[in-house]
């Protein structure tokens, strides 16, 4: 399968991602993993972002898509891929569409995660992270949280509350998608690609896409 999963921040798009990778052997792909595994290899487009990272600013659209275009090469992607949180602007869709011709890709289908605001918020600021960044445990403090109060399962390290998952925080980042990545969904929606699915848990999201790839 090929799809692309637009939702706000606390969607669940990447559980709903590693779901849906055990079903066929889809990778998922998300830019941030490809932007921290070119840094971490050292590769030129690796050493071009972390120039942009380390000044603080934000690694552009061109360089994006040129690890993007590297990403989608790699063998592992001839099964299938999940494009997780990308494109997050009408630019970068544009780009993206650019691109899979060049390649000779077609997206099977493009997924609206929908979700209310409260369920974000109680959804990200319950959750809780283990600091060791080796580990990186995701606990919630309501529906999964660690056997012993504040200390990871698995390692032992402490667990914290992420900066950018306080209520303040949360709803700068929903106003930020609402902004940039929103306008995405009346993009698709045009192109008749788009499947609306209320993100009620993971499972039910992996099954209507199940149902929607067979049609």
């Amino acid at each position: 399968m090929k799809i692309i999963l637009l939702g706000s921040p606390g969607a669940g798009k990447g559980t709903v991602s590693k779901l849906l990778t055990a079903l066929d052997g889809s990778v998922h792909i998300s830019t941030g993993d490809i932007l921290r595994n070119a840094v971490k290899a050292g590769t030129p487009l690796g050493k071009k972002a972390k120039e942009y990272m380390d000044r603080g600013d934000l690694v552009p659209d061109a360089l994006i898509m040129d690890m993007m275009e590297e990403r989608l090469q790699e063998p592992d992607c001839a099964r299938g891929f999940i494009l997780d949180g990308f494109p997050r602007t009408i630019p970068q869709a544009e780009a993206l569409e650019k691109l899979l011709q060049k390649l000779h890709i077609a997206i099977d289908l493009v997924v609206n995660m929908e979700i209310g605001t409260q369920v974000v918020l109680d959804r990200l600021t319950t959750r809780r992270t283990c600091s060791n960044a080796a580990c990186q445990a995701i606990y919630n403090v309501k529906t999964m949280p660690p056997k012993v109060e504040g200390i990871c399962d698995k390692c032992g390290s402490p667990v914290i509350q992420r900066s950018d998952e306080t209520e303040e925080a949360i709803l700068n980042r929903l106003a930020t998608y609402n902004k940039q990545t929103a306008p995405l969904i009346d993009y698709y929606q045009k192109k008749g690609m788009l499947k609306t699915i209320e993100a009620i848990s993971s499972e039910t999201v992996v099954n209507e896409i199940k149902s929607a790839l067979k049609k």
